[in-house]
């Protein structure tokens, strides 16, 4: 039962962010006059599909993701390859012959919209969780904190120069911390001191910790608090995303924390075990902090400058805006199709790792 739980919740959640990242591509593209064939949810066998306004709208078996295919994408259409003359008129609605500003613009609509659910669902999340500010409550006898004199009733504004607003913020910091001296802005009663410390290895926890314990909660929302706290999710999302995915291709992100579909199944499952007991909405607001952490992946990692992703084809479009005509589209699209080839192993090597940490 819980499997099945955890599979409709997962269907719910990737389907809500990938729908957000199509519709961003489909508004702008229709806005700007380019046709879209099809618009996809899931990939697979149909289950049902209607057609409106010359689109397709497709759902598919597998909800593992989903396209907004333009109509000419990926073709070698001559007239796209051809100069533009007084005497022909280029078909403006197939993308290969768009303006380069309405490709720019339908490209960085989709990874957008993640962003614009994922701010709707920071504040959704913002209103029904209890949020923890970045003050010492108490500092742990012998740890690293102790040692470099911080005191209870501190406030972390900084670290190593980047301004924190959330204690989440220092967890980010610490798991990825990989050595060297942390340099700590401290508010203390109103006075900003510079505090130097090197964080230690807990067994217990296996990982880096600072030596603190923090108990202090935002305890109401005033005026504009809900928005500016929503910004601050937000914030700590793209954060840690990004840091994240820097640490994991530098090689200091075990792959233990790297988790595809079958491992977002498989933590979906775990966090209905673990908050179940304490009611559904501590069950809601846990899988809205997922979408959240999940459109907000989907945002950044489709902005990569990557062959077959958003950011590989935005810069492909940045290219005909420089030279002022687009790179021949068979050329344009046999780098497509290497970069879609390299996704497609991409997706399988993590496709194991899933099942490889599954099961170990």
């Amino acid at each position: 039962m819980n499997m099945i739980s955890s599979i409709i919740w997962f269907i719910i959640i990737f389907s809500i962010v990938v729908i957000s990242h199509e519709f961003g591509h489909y508004l702008l593209a229709r806005a700007n006059g380019i046709r879209v064939k099809e618009f996809l949810v899931g990939f697979g066998p149909v289950i049902f599909k209607f057609k409106k306004g010359g689109t397709v709208f497709k759902v598919c078996l597998l909800p593992l993701g989903g396209a907004c295919v333009y109509d000419g994408m990926d073709e070698i259409d001559k007239d796209a390859e051809a100069e533009e003359d007084s005497e022909r008129i280029i078909d403006r609605s197939k993308f290969p012959n768009a303006r380069p500003w309405a490709k720019i613009a339908t490209l960085v609509a989709g990874p957008l919209f993640n962003f614009v659910l994922g701010f709707i669902v920071a504040f959704i999340m913002v209103n029904m969780i209890v949020i923890r500010e970045p003050v010492v409550t108490e500092v742990i006898e012998g740890g690293a904190a102790e040692a470099a004199g911080i005191m209870p009733g501190d406030r972390i504004t900084a670290i190593d120069g980047e301004k924190i607003y959330l204690y989440d913020e220092i967890s980010v910091y610490t798991t990825l911390y990989r050595g060297g001296d942390t340099h700590l802005t401290v508010d203390r009663n109103g006075e900003e001191l510079e505090i130097v410390m090197t964080p230690y290895y807990s067994e217990q926890y296996g990982k880096y910790m600072i030596g603190i314990i923090n108990d202090t909660f935002v305890e109401e929302l005033k005026g504009g608090d809900a928005f500016r706290y929503t910004w601050y999710e937000m914030r700590y999302n793209v954060i840690m995303v990004w840091k994240s995915l820097g640490a994991l291709l530098t090689g200091h992100l075990a792959r233990e924390n790297v988790a595809g579909p079958v491992g977002v199944v498989n933590m979906v499952g775990d966090i209905i075990e673990e908050t179940s007991p304490y009611g559904w909405q501590t069950v809601l607001v846990n899988m809205l902090n997922l979408m959240l952490l999940l459109t907000v992946n989907l945002g950044i990692f489709n902005m990569l400058p990557v062959p077959a992703l958003d950011g590989g084809r935005l810069l492909f479009a940045l290219i005909e805006l420089v030279r002022g005509k687009p790179v021949p589209p068979k050329k344009e699209a046999y780098v497509h199709l290497a970069g879609m080839v390299l996704l497609l192993i991409i997706v399988v090597i993590v496709f194991f790792n899933d099942i490889h940490n599954i099961f170990h």
